[in-house]
């Protein structure tokens, strides 16, 4: 299993990848749609939470970005 930072950076540049335009594509008759962005945004919330706890950072800086 990968480690958690790991996971959040694919989290990451799945995220840097929609947001630049990859949402969905199609090649002939043929698409494809990768993961919706506010999953991944939750998701990525989760991880830097989880990373938060272990380590023993402040829970609420993780979660929301608040000094």
């Amino acid at each position: 299993m990968e480690t958690l930072e790991v996971q959040l950076e694919r989290v990451q540049a799945a995220i840097a990848a929609i947001e630049s335009g990859a949402q969905e594509y199609k090649i002939g008759d043929r698409s494809l749609t990768k993961a919706n962005l506010g999953t991944l945004y939750a998701r990525e919330s989760s991880l830097k939470a989880a990373i938060a706890r272990r380590d023993g950072d402040n829970i609420l800086y993780a979660n929301t970005g608040r000094l």
